[in-house]
């Protein structure tokens, strides 16, 4: 919170106090399939970002050729208060692998796409930020 001084001129930076309004790392639910390893949520100037990881614990998702779109699948869900106010697309990757995801107004986060196979173990992680909704 900025500290008024007298003589201080008003200013968009000075009245912008750049302050945390909330913050997490629980309540994200895995999908079937797979398990949370991390979850962060942070608020701020009306700005939302979540920053998750999960494992991959089913048989592996195969790829017929590089590149190719697989069928949609939920990895996880964000929980109630941390879901976009519109669908966002993002990217999601475990360093080797990556694609791209949704995450839908419900919460879930869905992968879409992958250059490769997604074999059992693999660790998942997506970030996305957007506008936060008034209120």
């Amino acid at each position: 919170m900025t500290n008024w001084l007298a003589g201080m001129r008003m200013t968009a930076d000075r009245l912008n106090d750049h302050s945390l309004q909330s913050s997490t790392t629980a309540g994200l639910v895995a999908a079937t399939n797979f398990t949370v390893n991390s979850f962060s949520g942070r608020k701020a100037e009306g700005t939302t970002t979540v920053n998750g990881s999960v494992q991959y614990t089913g048989a592996g998702i195969n790829v017929t050729n590089v590149g190719d779109n697989i069928a949609d699948t939920a990895i996880c869900t964000l929980p109630v208060g941390w879901r976009p106010p519109e669908a966002v697309n993002t990217i999601w990757s475990d360093g080797s692998r990556d694609g791209e995801c949704s995450i839908a107004t419900s919460g879930v986060v869905t992968i879409r796409t992958t250059l490769n196979d997604i074999t059992t173990s693999a660790n998942l992680r997506f970030y996305a930020t957007w506008l936060s909704e008034n209120g």
